[in-house]
């Protein structure tokens, strides 16, 4: 039997008219029926990121949670919780700076890139590290018609090696066989530049800083024009949402309509997040 009864619903609290809701009136680490579940899942679609506050998960927790959305990645670089290897850990202070203070969607990389991630805060800075969230949908409604025609069409390619180079991450042999089988595995991909959301059916920008090399159609001059345009332009403060971080607090949020930011002002401190990263489809 749930340990949630049906008759209890989620709280949602809109953070802003564009992007981001506080979910209270749940338990995580609780069992969960399949209505709490279909909760949350609209929450993901109607605020693009969700977030709890005061939740206890062991890593285990966090990933069975996550399950229940789609099956997990596994993540090719990044090190992973010992008997989770679904959990990848973000631990990062002066001597292992982060990586991810550059406006990105989660392994667009890939070919199916992710439906969404769960991040969780297990230990964090005295102040600093916040988050901050960007609706790529917003942004494309937010483009002239005649330059959201202009992107319709278009494919990008995306690379793993953009955020993830050869000289940070072989850095001993183990590493760099690591890396190396990585790279093999991982050539580029093309996706759309405005890909439509599977679900919602709406069109958002499918590009971003962390791993989109060009665009296919363009010449490299026009490519890096339009894409510094459309970087800039998603990063715009009415698409987004700033998250100051407590411990035991887990963000939810569509990878598919959405990229992120993690701030990099709390060094010397430690900052030490653990994700979850679902699977989703090719898009289109």
């Amino acid at each position: 039997m749930s340990n949630r009864s049906k008759t209890d619903h989620l709280t949602v609290t809109p953070l802003s008219p564009t992007i981001g809701a506080v979910i209270g009136n749940i338990d995580l680490a609780a069992r969960l029926d399949d209505g709490a579940i279909a909760e949350i899942e609209q929450a993901v679609l109607t605020h693009q990121v969700i977030f709890f506050r005061d939740q206890h998960l062991t890593p285990a927790q966090q990933r069975d949670f996550a399950a229940r959305f789609g099956k997990l990645h596994i993540h090719p670089i990044y090190p992973t919780v010992p008997d989770v290897e679904e959990i990848i850990v973000l631990d990062t202070d002066r001597a292992n700076p982060p990586d991810n203070n550059i406006w990105h969607t989660d392994v667009t990389f890939i070919e199916t890139p992710p439906l969404g991630a769960l991040l969780y805060a297990r230990q964090l800075p005295p102040l600093g590290g916040d988050t901050t969230w960007s609706n790529s949908i917003a942004a494309y409604q937010a483009l002239s018609p005649a330059f959201r025609q202009f992107l319709d069409g278009l494919t990008a390619s995306h690379d793993f090696e953009k955020s993830f180079p050869r000289s940070r991450y072989g850095s001993t042999p183990e590493d760099d066989a690591r890396w190396q089988a990585t790279r093999s595995s991982h050539r580029p991909v093309s996706h759309p530049v405005v890909r439509t959301h599977p679900i919602t059916g709406q069109k958002g920008l499918f590009v971003n800083a962390g791993f989109t090399l060009s665009i296919d159609q363009l010449s490299k001059p026009e490519s890096e024009a339009v894409l510094s345009l459309l970087f800039a332009h998603t990063a715009k403060p009415e698409f987004t949402i700033r998250w100051q971080w407590r411990e035991n607090d887990l963000a939810f949020w569509d990878n598919r309509s959405t990229q992120h930011y993690a701030l990099a002002d709390y060094m010397p401190h430690r900052r030490v997040m653990h994700r979850a990263t679902i699977i989703g489809d090719k898009p289109f």
